[in-house]
């Protein structure tokens, strides 16, 4: 467990590194989001983020125009995850609760990065159980890595180190990325923050809207 943790910490490094390779301090005041911001991204946030079309949990297919028909915070991850992704997802749930709570309506949206795992049916059941509102989407290795570059999102299988094909980790960044209509991608969130705090992060934006 501890080499695993270790592990991930490691990936989720690496993520931030291809993440942050876009993040600079901006001058200039044409940033609307500027004061909800906790970065600024080099070039504008249009940097991270753009089209995709993926499957979801119904198996119908979907372009980020019809996942993004509200404000969402989206994350990448995979159901085989044993403990980082499960918690993150509970986080951005609990979240978009609390956002509920202020009378605010966000979607979380989970990603897979195994397809080849994570069919529609396992998506739907796995989102389904950690928020009824929360969005699975999955597709096909071209679709899903389509997303993930657009994203800037870095994964990676992991053999299993007894050779068992069905039972592999798979390495990944772990930010979550918040996007809203009109506006595309404006943020990301770093796993440590906690549910209020991203709550109070996504409703300066949404303020700013």
């Amino acid at each position: 467990m501890a080499r695993m943790v270790a592990v991930i910490a490691g990936v989720a490094a690496v993520g931030l590194l291809g993440v942050t390779y876009y993040v600079s301090s901006q001058s200039g005041s044409n940033d609307q989001f500027a004061q909800c911001r906790g970065s600024q991204i080099a070039g504008g946030a249009g940097q991270i983020g753009g089209s995709f079309t993926l499957v979801d949990g119904t198996g119908a297919t979907v372009t980020d125009k019809e996942v993004i028909d509200k404000p969402a915070l989206i994350y990448f991850g995979y159901t085989f995850c044993p403990d980082v992704c499960p918690v993150d997802s509970a986080r951005n749930a609990a979240a978009a609760d609390i956002l509920k709570q202020r009378g605010e309506n966000i979607k979380p949206v989970m990603i897979t990065v195994d397809p080849a795992r994570d069919t529609p049916e396992v998506m739907k059941e796995y989102t389904e159980y950690m928020h009824p509102n929360m969005q699975g989407l999955t597709g096909s290795e071209e679709q899903v890595r389509a997303a993930a570059k657009a994203y800037r999102v870095f994964y990676q299988k992991q053999p299993s180190e007894d050779g068992d094909e069905d039972f592999y980790l798979m390495d990944h960044t772990t930010m979550s990325y918040l996007t809203l209509p009109e506006y595309g991608f404006v943020e990301f969130f770093q796993r440590v923050l906690t549910p209020e705090q991203v709550a109070d992060r996504v409703a300066c934006f949404l303020d700013a809207v």
